[in-house]
């Protein structure tokens, strides 16, 4: 009993001395050392003056993040997260300071969420500076790696801000643009656009004069914030003392914040934007942000909201549009317009040509016009950005169907149209007996006016699309032609370039509208006006959530270019082989959704958009990634487009890259979509071991790399070991079950005989058989 009671007594104090050990917070973490999620209450890593704390941070049920904060804030104050938008199990999940010197995050799968991808060696340590810098040192004491390099939403005191870094809340970011000066951006899923500096606020009109190429930003002790673009802005209590923190908030509004250090609360002290309707994104598509001086959404009339629980997700229409079928009238919203989406410009013109111009456009849905001296109509093909204010002089007009039922209140009034009429709705008060005696007869004048002026129409239809003052040359579905000057300017003549291949120089550019784009420069375009823009017009058809979006075209004799939507974490490659010295490596999960993701794309131009696309240049510079590391396929308009018909397709002259083409290229055999699924074959093995298996060509009495690596996969599918085949760095955090079955279809993409190979639907099938 008494060696019982003993043993007992020595558990208890084993049990203390661990519980001690592991609750007690350190200043330094040694390798192999780990901290578990069940020991959240309890700091992790401090400070040396216990100013920070790092550790694991609850976000909501059983979620949390690994985390900074300030220790003796009102909340804990968050400055960093490593997996803010993936949090981790709350039993099981912990940090590991990896014996190579990578700090890791651990879910209780087993997967790997985060990790820091710069090694340390043996013998490297981690530390929370007073700064607030997470760091990882090696043997010798040299920092490896910091968070200070990887911000989130947060710039704290002597933190820099550079031209390879952006903080980023929801959909919004803070970064430096291609003209070296910083900008506020909404990125949303439908469309980019910037949103400050606006020439609006006067403060910035001449405050950014001088522009250089270092793009640094930083907030120092005494509440300055300075921009290498001469930005200079000052927080309402400058001086040193202060605890202070530049945070890009959830609301898109950029702000310094100064602690109270009696009650750890904050104060705002400085914010670049004082109405927060000018914030793009704010209330969705389709809604309408009003100041008064608290932000209110609200949906246009005949719209409701996608989710009362969220403005953000904006309002739908409850009727549809029937173009050519039906007669339509308009909605007057007065003091209300929308930024970005104008199908056209036109200045000195009258209200009743402006609104014949939406009424003649299929895709037009609203047009805005003002009086500024002249006529200004801008026909509109979407609605973002909706913002209300007594200071704005135009009125929007909101094109709905004729049938439609709505109460126009006092600030919305009716304004009814069939296409040609110009007529202003009557007054729902006027006396009944108007209707039955009057309106016979004004129908019959409408009907009149209608065919007069649907034929005057027909008539200088092709005048009023050619006219250079009216810039209307486009095509459906907010597909449209650009001018080359129009791309010149919106590229700062074509200064930023964001990459290159075979069949062009990519830049990026931001239109007047403040929409984001990526502008493909072509080369070695040999096709005709007529035709070049008869294949446009398909492409602009093509629609699907994992491919790039072509927002229109540019066609001026020489000049062939392309107009993409820009997709914020640019291409696959740069993660998979570190090729911008990024420090982001892709986890299992995103891997998985990135090669399911293109092979729907390929899935969908191959068999299910209205005309067969071979896209022939599949690889990973090809496949961009959305701010949640969605893939995207570019280029895919660059291909011959084939009918129904035809199943194959003899090409002048080889397309695509080295490396990730078919072996029927050379052999002269007719093309089909077989080439796209030996390419993606190439990929879906890169993206499973993170390395480049097609840099080498074949040498004389040699075998290429690739075939070396498709004998080692078959030797792994064999023995059921994928380990050694899946990019290490991972450090073994992966799926086996997905691994086993990604490397099985990219080995029967592999095959020679291309008969042998799958349809693309047939490896979107296998890879969702295996999807968690």
């Amino acid at each position: 009993m008494a060696k019982f009671l003993y043993l007992i007594i020595l558990s208890f104090f084993l049990s203390l001395l661990v519980f001690c050990t592991s609750a007690s917070p350190r200043l330094t973490l040694h390798t192999g050392s780990s901290f578990s999620v069940e020991d959240y209450k309890h700091t992790f890593l401090t400070s040396p003056n216990s100013t920070f704390s790092c550790g694991f941070y609850p976000i909501g049920t059983n979620a949390f993040t690994f985390s900074i904060w300030l220790t003796n804030t009102a909340g804990k104050t968050v400055v960093w997260s490593a997996n803010r938008r993936s949090p981790v199990n709350g039993h099981g999940s912990k940090v590991l300071l990896h014996d190579d010197g990578y700090l890791v995050l651990i879910d209780v799968n087993g997967s790997t969420v985060w990790t820091s991808t710069m090694s340390a060696g043996e013998g490297s340590t981690a530390a929370l500076l007073e700064s607030g810098n997470l760091v990882v040192r090696d043997s010798s004491g040299t920092i490896l790696w910091e968070s200070f390099t990887s911000p989130t939403d947060t710039l704290l005191p002597a933190q820099q801000l550079t031209k390879d870094t952006r903080l980023v809340s929801g959909y919004h970011s803070l970064y430096f643009d291609n003209d070296n000066s910083l900008r506020l951006v909404y990125n949303g899923p439908e469309f980019s656009s910037i949103y400050w500096p606006n020439d609006d606020y006067t403060m910035f009109r001449d405050g950014i004069k001088v522009k250089n190429n270092s793009r640094l930003a930083v907030l120092d002790d005494k509440g300055g914030f300075f921009s290498s673009d001469a930005l200079t802005v000052q927080a309402s209590d400058f001086g040193l003392g202060i605890k202070r923190r530049l945070t890009l908030d959830y609301d898109g509004n950029l702000r310094i914040y100064s602690l109270d250090a009696s009650d750890g609360s904050w104060t705002v002290t400085w914010q670049a934007i004082v109405e927060m309707h000018y914030v793009h994104g704010m209330c969705g598509k389709n809604g309408i942000c009003e100041y008064l001086p608290e932000l209110r959404c609200s949906c246009p009339p005949g719209f409701e909201m996608v989710d009362p629980q969220n403005w953000s997700k904006g309002c739908r229409p409850t009727f549809s549009y029937n173009c050519g079928k039906e007669r339509y009238k308009f909605i007057e919203i007065p003091q209300t317009d929308f930024y970005d989406f104008d199908l056209g410009f036109n200045q000195s013109i009258s209200f009743e040509e402006c609104q014949n111009i939406c009424l003649s456009t299929c895709s037009c849905i609203a047009f805005s016009y003002r009086l500024t001296g002249t006529g200004v109509c801008y026909p509109k093909g979407l609605l973002f950005n909706g913002y209300k204010s007594p200071a704005f002089p135009g009125t929007l007009y909101l094109k709905v169907p004729y049938s439609t039922n709505l109460q126009a209140s006092s600030t919305q009034s009716a304004l009814t149209c069939s296409p040609g009429s110009q007529e202003i709705a009557t007054p729902s008060d006027h006396p009944r007996w108007l209707y039955f005696y009057i309106f016979p007869g004004v129908f019959g004048a409408l009907e009149l006016i209608f065919i007069l002026t649907a034929w005057w129409f027909l008539s200088i239809r092709n005048d009023i699309q050619n006219s250079a003052e009216g810039g209307y040359m486009m095509i459906r579905n907010q597909f449209r032609g650009f001018t080359y000057q129009e791309l010149k300017e919106a590229t700062g003549k074509f200064r930023e370039e964001l990459g290159r291949g075979s069949s062009g120089i990519v830049y990026r550019g931001v239109l007047k509208d403040k929409r984001v784009i990526a502008v493909k420069k072509l080369i070695d375009v040999t096709r005709g006006e007529v035709e070049f823009q008869a294949e446009m017009s398909v492409i602009g058809k093509i629609n699907h959530m994992n491919l790039v979006r072509i927002w229109g075209f540019c066609s001026e004799g020489k000049h062939k270019l392309l107009v993409y939507e820009y997709v914020e974490n640019e291409s696959l490659d740069r993660y998979l082989f570190n090729t911008m010295g990024t420090e982001r490596l892709l986890v299992w999960k995103d891997r998985f959704n990135i090669a399911l993701g293109a092979a729907r794309a390929l899935a969908y131009l191959h068999h299910d958009c209205l005309e067969w696309v071979f896209h022939c240049d599949v690889k990973p510079e090809n496949i961009l990634l959305t701010r949640d590391f969605e893939a995207k396929i570019a280029d895919f308009g660059l291909s011959k487009l084939y009918k129904r018909e035809g199943s194959s397709f003899n090409f002048s002259q080889m397309r695509g890259t080295m490396g990730y083409m078919a072996p029927e290229w050379a052999t002269n055999l007719p093309i089909n979509a077989k080439v796209d699924v030996y390419s993606y074959g190439v990929v879906l093995l890169e993206i499973v071991a993170g390395q480049r298996i097609s840099s080498h060509t074949t040498r004389e009495g040699k075998v290429t790399k690739l075939k070396q690596f498709i004998e080692n996969v078959k030797e792994a599918l064999a023995t059921g070991d994928t380990k050694c085949i899946v990019d290490g760095r991972l450090h073994g955090q992966f799926n086996s079950e997905q691994a086993m079955v990604m490397l099985i279809v990219a080995v029967s993409c592999l095959e020679e005989e291309r008969s042998k190979r799958p349809t693309m639907h047939e490896v979107v099938k296998s890879l969702l058989d295996c999807e968690e």
